[in-house]
């Protein structure tokens, strides 16, 4: 046997007991493999940053549309405003021209 290996042999029987090691092992195990696992942990942590993003974006949509429906029950010019710009409708008298990007 290497001269180098059998010195780290001796001194790994010497101080570290077999004992050791296997707890060693286990708590290796326990941490790294498992549900509860320090990879799944950060999985967990980017999906409830990332839902949180998209909760924080859908309630700004939501308090926008809760503000607009809250102004058209209360003002007719801002329903006609809204009902000509999204519905593409017209008066009469009127040529409507819709333009779309390609």
């Amino acid at each position: 046997m290497n001269p180098t290996v059998n010195s780290i042999w001796q001194w790994m029987r010497r101080f570290i007991s077999p004992w050791t090691i296997l707890c060693l092992g286990v708590v290796a195990f326990i941490v790294f493999t498992g549900d509860n696992s320090v990879f799944q942990s950060i999985e967990h942590e980017r999906t409830i940053d990332s839902l949180t993003r998209e909760l924080e974006a859908n309630r700004d949509t939501m308090l926008y549309y809760r503000d607009l429906n809250r102004r058209l029950a209360s003002d007719p010019a801002l329903m006609e405003q809204v009902v000509r710009e999204q519905y593409g409708m017209k008066r009469a008298s009127e040529d409507v021209y819709v333009f779309t990007e390609e």
